[in-house]
């Protein structure tokens, strides 16, 4: 049992690394939208792929708050919740399956 504990547990990692890197990736478009951002750069251009496709669906959900947009704040506390109970629980079954 204590390979698929191991495994169980690996993916708790590798999940945990992709949902940090994505938040920043989100917290840095946001501070770069703050700015009138080059389209043609391509670290914009990046930001822009990887994050649209996440902010637009809670953007048309949440309507227009005076100008103001609080989706990536949404996305990265949802983030920050899977990062504590997904990963959190992946990690406990991993010590459980040992």
């Amino acid at each position: 049992m204590f390979i698929i504990g191991n495994l169980v547990g690996a993916i708790a990692q590798i999940a945990d690394l992709i949902l940090g890197a994505y938040m920043w990736i989100v917290i840095v478009s946001a501070l770069i939208s703050w700015v009138n951002p080059d389209p043609y750069n391509p670290i914009v251009r990046f930001l822009y792929m990887a994050t649209e496709p996440v902010l637009r669906p809670i953007r048309r959900k949440i309507g227009n708050l005076g100008g103001i947009d609080i989706s990536p704040l949404i996305v990265v506390l949802a983030i920050v919740f899977l990062r504590s109970f997904l990963v959190g629980s992946l990690m406990q079954a991993s010590r459980v399956l040992h």
